[in-house]
């Protein structure tokens, strides 16, 4: 995958959850982010926000979630002697059970994938081709 292809298709996904009802809403990259942020504007109006945790499972995912947190002008924290993983923030729970999990869901897998063919490649290319998983031996580890 090219990185413009990677660009596109995460802007797919932002106009998907933004709510982008027509293809011809191709300039809906900042339009989609606007009606996000009004959205959560009118829901955390009626829903109270509330503190979430997020423990994400390395430092790209964490700097994707935090990234799209400041997108929709959230602001992440942690607190003293949390674990760098760790996301804190204020958002109405509608919000982000509909829109901002699943949206980083997809984000991340598609931002994976493409990171993935990326150090494949260039492993391949400048040290070794990659033929597969480790052998597995049988018998006992006395390690």
């Amino acid at each position: 995958m090219r990185e413009q292809d990677l660009l596109d298709k995460l802007s797919k996904i932002e106009r998907l959850y933004a709510g982008a009802a027509t293809p011809g809403e191709k300039e809906a990259a900042a339009d989609a982010m606007e009606r996000i942020k009004r959205r959560l504007g009118e829901t955390a109006k009626i829903e109270r926000p509330i503190e979430y945790k997020f423990t994400l499972s390395d430092g790209w995912s964490k700097k994707l979630f935090t990234a799209l947190l400041r997108r929709y002008a959230l602001r992440p924290y942690r607190y003293a002697r949390q674990r760098r993983t760790t996301v804190m923030v204020r958002v109405p729970r509608s919000f982000v059970n509909e829109t901002l999990w699943p949206e980083f869901l997809e984000l991340s897998k598609v931002l994976q994938t493409y990171l993935d063919e990326v150090t494949e490649r260039v492993i391949s290319g400048a040290i070794h081709a990659n033929e597969g998983e480790e052998e597995v031996i049988a018998g006992e580890y006395l390690g």
